[in-house]
């Protein structure tokens, strides 16, 4: 088969690879048919990830078609239409139990990390995939949901939501500012609501994705290249500041922003992946009784989401701005690369 392989930061290649086999009775072997490029894989070619090693098939999301299953599979058979979720569940250990699928202690890849395609294990950037603990990592696609739609349900939406809402404490009526209007920040404005935030705030450098965010949502939009931008922010909210701050990029000023146009007793949701450290003002933020949050996305929240989007509540959807074909996974990357320049959200690279 041909898949995307990771040669070490900076390098990678469109290759042909040994097909994946069943190795464990709870396996199945899944047709890949729709896949995407998420930041995270930006971060591994940047050397940001060093877990992942050379040789390693990237990607963590993605649709398929089961083609194979193990002796032990219960809840899936040949045929079956999924979402591949980023994180693998064995169902079974303690972290699994609490619903933290991210802290699965299973021995796959690593025990206690549940993100292990493209990561620990071969991942989705290929015609076929092993998906291990398949009874609790897949998730059937209803009928009437699109493979672009479902795909969305591998990472995006639900990390937006979980990391950037949930984690967030967003309650009712509160203002919500999110910094980085990529697709996960995307995510997280498209989700916000459901938690019934009254205003949220869309906040990048690019006037273009502020435009876009407010198509997914958010109530107002601000440039924060512009001097005086945080000023703006503090006039919106009677210049206490956001009540949540949600980070979506994963570099240091953005986090530093973050903490600049949060009210007191408000909550820093950090959601991007920092191949960096980040400086912590704790002395000016311990007086101002602010909760910092983060983690990985557990999708715990997957099938909940899923309902919503079958309903046509989400339509996550609407993130693709670019298409590919398998054939063209290497002009997928250089467009995604160059979000800035091509205007791409999430691509979609299809069968």
């Amino acid at each position: 088969m041909k898949a995307l392989v990771y040669h070490g930061p900076g390098a990678k290649s469109w290759d042909e690879v040994s097909d994946p086999v069943i190795k464990e009775p709870t396996d199945v072997i899944v047709r890949m048919e729709t896949t995407t490029i998420c930041g995270t894989d930006l971060h591994i070619l940047k050397g940001d990830v060093p877990a992942v090693t050379e040789g390693r098939i990237l990607g963590h999301e993605g649709v398929g078609t089961v083609v194979e299953v193990g002796s032990s599979v219960a809840t899936l058979e040949a045929g079956d239409r999924v979402i591949l979720s980023c994180v693998s569940a064995c169902g079974s250990c303690s972290y699994c139990h609490q619903g933290l699928y991210s802290h699965c202690l299973a021995e796959e890849g690593a025990s206690g990390t549940g993100w292990i395609f493209g990561h620990l294990i071969d991942g989705t950037q290929a015609e076929y995939v092993r998906v291990p603990f398949a009874d609790n990592s897949l998730h059937k696609v209803p009928d009437g949901v699109s493979d672009e739609a479902a795909m969305m349900l591998s990472d995006i939406l639900p990390t937006g939501f979980e990391i950037g809402v949930r984690y967030g404490r967003v309650k009712p009526g509160d203002v919500v500012a999110v910094i980085g209007t990529g697709p996960v920040g995307l995510a997280a404005i498209m989700t916000a609501g459901l938690y019934g935030a009254s205003r949220v705030i869309a906040i990048d450098l690019d006037d273009n994705r502020i435009a876009a965010a407010q198509e997914f949502g958010a109530s107002d939009g601000v440039n924060s290249g512009v001097e005086g931008w945080e000023d703006r922010v503090m006039a919106m909210t009677d210049g206490l500041g956001v009540d949540v701050a949600i980070e979506a990029v994963g570099v240091p000023t953005t986090f530093t922003s973050c903490a600049r146009i949060v009210r007191p007793g408000g909550t820093i949701a950090n959601v991007g992946v920092h191949g960096e450290s980040v400086e912590l003002p704790l002395h000016e933020l311990w007086i101002k009784d602010i909760a910092i949050t983060m983690g990985l996305v557990s999708t715990s929240t997957t099938p909940m989401l899923l309902r919503l989007v079958a309903q046509g509540k989400l339509q996550p959807a609407a993130l693709v701005t670019h298409r590919f074909g398998f054939d063209q996974m290497m002009e997928a990357y250089e467009t995604f690369s160059r979000a800035a320049q091509t205007r791409a959200l999430k691509v979609a690279i299809a069968r």
